[in-house]
């Protein structure tokens, strides 16, 4: 596996479970997104090159700090 993929997975694990502890809404709608777009991230990156999912990552990442 590799660097990319863990930490991708990291990301999803933890955007997750904050969706999880966040009350019944459409931040925490968004939130659900944002661990999925994580999540295919992560399988994207267990196959593929990993510098082409940075921009994607960066992106997700941009819509996660916009919802704090």
């Amino acid at each position: 596996m590799s660097d990319a993929f863990h930490y991708f997975r990291a990301h999803a694990v933890r955007a997750l479970c904050k969706a999880r502890t966040m009350p019944v809404g459409r931040m925490r709608h968004l939130q659900i997104v944002v661990g999925r777009i994580y999540h295919l991230l992560t399988k994207e990156a267990a196959y593929g090159p990993n510098l082409h999912h940075m921009e994607d990552f960066r992106a997700a990442q941009k819509l996660e700090k916009s919802l704090d």
